[in-house]
């Protein structure tokens, strides 16, 4: 499995937790920085039949073999069927039939995905060693697979371990955050993110990197995508505001990924504010004129309204009723305060 350089410290800190392992660890982190991976990687060694001295799965045994095969018997993953490489079956993990094959694949945990953990946790393991569930992110669970999830940690089975990732801790129930045991995975140091994307042959990795707000897996991901054009679009507007020009630039990305349009308007406006207060630029150093013009004419009430409004944005961006009125009213938003 894959271990990142940046993961090294949080891996040795986790293996002080095995000799009396919590029934749920919840990984919390920045979107971006490899935690599913960790998460994979923790859950083979967990199921190793020849664990390594420095924690990691020996590779070799039974069980290493069948997790790398994904069909362990002792192993769950649970994660929205948009991040599934393939859509689950017609009747699988939600029952809807024949529909799915015309709906776009759900971004939500469901709650027939966690129903569907009770035969795996009431039947004894394989090997009788643990059974894990991995699930992520956390913050994909819908309200009734939240409160699903919630019985099942209240009364967890023996021999079980929930393994949960959360890019966003304050998106979860407060009583399935009670019921955790919070491991933080940071963010990576600048300098150790730009080493590893300059060896995976991402050119002009430090502007990537910037952009993505120092995730690295996000920064290879935009990277290897070899577009800007939908982020140029949008920082075009915002660097040049005004009425008109929301809303040409609205129709335009309509159909752009909402999540990341308001992320990167987030980070614009840090830039703007970050330039204000003490002449610093973290996520576009390619616009300084422009941040610089923008910081010199923009009150800060104004500017401060600006990153509320993006911050409520985002906790609705993944459902809007439509697309292009969601994205004309942040930029129309936008104008009214920064102009």
């Amino acid at each position: 499995m894959t271990m990142y350089p940046w993961q090294q410290a949080a891996w040795t800190q986790l293996q002080q937790m095995r000799e009396r392992l919590p029934h749920a660890i919840l990984f919390h982190g920045p979107a971006g920085t490899g935690k599913a991976d960790f998460l994979e990687t923790f859950a083979q060694s967990l199921l190793c039949e020849n664990v390594r001295p420095d924690g990691h799965a020996c590779g070799e045994c039974a069980s290493c073999g069948w997790f790398v095969q994904h069909n362990h018997p002792d192993y769950r993953r649970v994660r929205p069927e948009a991040l599934e490489d393939e859509p689950a079956p017609d009747g699988e993990e939600g029952g809807e039939g024949k529909a799915r094959s015309t709906k776009a694949p759900s971004k939500d945990i469901k709650i027939e995905q966690i129903r569907a953990l009770a035969d795996f946790m009431n039947i004894s393991t394989h090997r009788q060693g643990l059974r894990v569930v991995v699930l992520y992110p956390a913050e994909a669970l819908n309200m009734p697979a939240s409160n699903a999830l919630l019985k099942t940690l209240e009364e967890p089975p023996p021999g079980t371990v929930f393994l949960l990732a959360s890019n966003s801790l304050d998106r979860l129930l407060p009583t399935i955050l009670s019921r955790c045991r919070k491991f933080a995975l940071p963010m990576p140091a600048h300098g150790e993110a730009l080493a590893w994307l300059k060896e995976q042959g991402v050119a002009d990795a430090d502007s990537w990197l910037r952009e993505q707000g120092g995730a690295p897996l996000a920064a290879l991901a935009e990277a290897e995508g070899g577009s800007r054009e939908e982020m140029e679009a949008l920082l075009h507007f915002l660097a040049r505001p005004s009425t008109d020009g929301a809303l040409r630039t609205a129709e335009k990305l309509a159909k752009a990924e909402l999540p990341a349009l308001v992320a990167w308007t987030q980070r614009w406006l840090y830039d703007v504010f970050s330039y204000k207060l003490s002449g610093n630029i973290r996520y576009f150093p390619r616009y300084q004129k422009e941040l610089a013009a923008l910081a010199g004419r923009v009150h800060t009430a104004s500017l401060m309204r600006a990153i509320k409004g993006t911050s409520e944005r985002r906790a609705v961006a993944d459902h809007p009723l439509s697309a292009k009125l969601f994205v004309e009213d942040m930029l129309l938003e936008y104008t009214s305060c920064c102009t």
